[in-house]
């Protein structure tokens, strides 16, 4: 697959200023007022099922009182406790389908307590003032590598480094952050904000930060070798192709919002006058609204089947269709059609049948001279010892420890993945967890 800039497709669609207004906050943040508002219509349950739906069990009525009472920052440390992430998947979290699908209110009235714009308010006003909120034990003498500086990665080392452990982080980009920094819709997370999560979360001391490291056979046996533990956190760097389509035009939508997100100047970055997705998750959904917003004319994105079975929430799907994206069911793409570059794709209409995908033989034409795909990524190249079929790494669900001594692993890279930030940072806490009380057994294995 090509890069974005694949020639025919032009930067400078849209003045600046207007494409400043499209990228503008998806949520705005809740001033003290708001909150205050929004916080008094908790019930502030005592089995609270939003606190089940949280894969990293944060106690939502606990921070949502302490914000009702006039102390957010003890609501931020609250949050943090759990997810040292809150911040970020305050913003990009699909609430809609975790916390506050399950709250009270949303099942008694159909609107939920703005969960996720209220834990916003209250990290924000901890990452706001001065200094880190968490205090590094004693150093132990211990030294963790941990590889990949995503989400998991960091929340392993976050974890490892309170409690005492000094820890180096092999990042193979040249940023850290991973899915964080480029894999997430600009809209999403705007004013540089996950590279000021990092920093903040970098404040607590004992991590180190190496980027431009690629972990292979030899770095991981190496990495053994100088650190009493190993934890993989590679995400799925990888993304799957559709050769039948052929180059021109056609790329990766990760790449296509990696670029986004590494952008200086979004009015300078090239897009096509339609563009079409392929997919039916996250990153379509992303992929096609933030195509949208750089100008194209018309960003349609084509899933196989139907909405109910598309993996984008529907909250998602609604936002896409408000943003001028079109969203074609049951059709799958067969070829590109142009002279050098695509020009049109041609589909093919798709129905299912006793839970099979049927191609129809009905086949149409839309225009496309830029498409990208988001059908799934995977691991380009993994360590041999830990990888399973398809090179996902093997990784017990709890602890996150391998069949390997001493390396463990976490995030999207393992199997099954969640494919969100916040289940990243739960895999990445919990083995941090595991490995420290490893570290204090007479012995380390895996």
């Amino acid at each position: 697959m090509t890069s974005p800039f694949t020639p025919g497709i032009a930067a400078g669609r849209l003045p600046p200023e207007e494409i400043g207004r499209n990228f503008s906050d998806l949520h705005a943040p809740f001033d003290k007022h708001e909150a205050h508002v929004a916080a008094d219509r908790c019930y502030f349950c005592h089995d609270a099922p939003c606190v089940t739906a949280c894969p990293t069990s944060i106690d939502i009525p606990l921070f949502i009182r302490q914000i009702a009472t006039g102390q957010p920052e003890a609501a931020g440390v609250t949050i943090f406790e759990q997810n040292i992430f809150g911040g970020m998947c305050a913003r990009v979290c699909p609430t809609e389908e975790l916390c506050e699908e399950v709250c009270v209110r949303e099942v008694a009235e159909g609107k939920p307590v703005e969960i996720g714009r209220l834990q916003r308010y209250a990290t924000d006003s901890v990452m706001t003032r001065q200094g880190h909120p968490f205090v590094r034990a004693a150093d132990t003498g211990k030294r963790v590598a941990v590889v990949g500086a995503g989400p998991a990665g960091l929340a392993c080392a976050h974890r490892l480094a309170m409690q005492g452990h000094k820890v180096d982080v092999y990042e193979m980009r040249d940023k850290p952050g991973g899915l964080n920094e480029y894999g997430i819709a600009a809209y999403k997370t705007v004013d540089e904000f996950a590279q000021a999560e990092v920093d903040w979360l970098l404040g607590v001391g004992g991590i180190e930060i190496h980027t431009g490291v690629t972990v292979n056979d030899s770095k991981l046996a190496e990495l053994r070798a100088s650190h009493d533990v190993v934890f993989l956190g590679i995400g799925l760097p990888g993304a799957f192709g559709l050769p039948e389509l052929g180059d021109e035009g056609v790329t990766a939508a990760i790449d296509f919002i990696a670029a986004l997100r590494q952008s200086d100047d979004l009015s300078a970055l090239p897009v096509g006058r339609h563009v079409v997705v392929i997919g039916g998750g996250m990153t379509a959904i992303d992929a096609a609204v933030q195509a949208k917003a750089l100008g194209a004319d018309s960003a349609t994105i084509l899933y196989r089947r139907d909405r109910a079975a598309m993996p984008a929430s529907d909250w998602e799907q609604d936002l896409a269709a408000a943003r001028g994206v079109r969203i074609v069911y049951n059709a799958a793409p067969v070829k590109t059609h142009g002279k050098g570059a695509a020009r049109e794709l041609e589909c093919e209409r798709t129905v299912v049948e006793d839970g099979r995908l049927v191609a129809l033989g009905d086949t149409f034409r839309i225009p496309a001279d830029q498409v990208l795909l988001a059908i799934g990524q995977w691991l380009p190249s993994a360590p041999a010892e830990v990888a399973l079929e398809g090179k996902v790494l093997g990784a017990d669900d709890d602890t996150g420890r391998t069949s390997l001594a001493g390396v463990w692993a976490g995030g999207d890279c393992v199997a099954p993945g969640k494919n969100l930030t916040v289940w990243a940072v739960r895999q990445g806490r919990d083995a941090a967890e595991d490995i420290h009380a490893a570290l204090a057994a007479p012995s380390v294995g895996g």
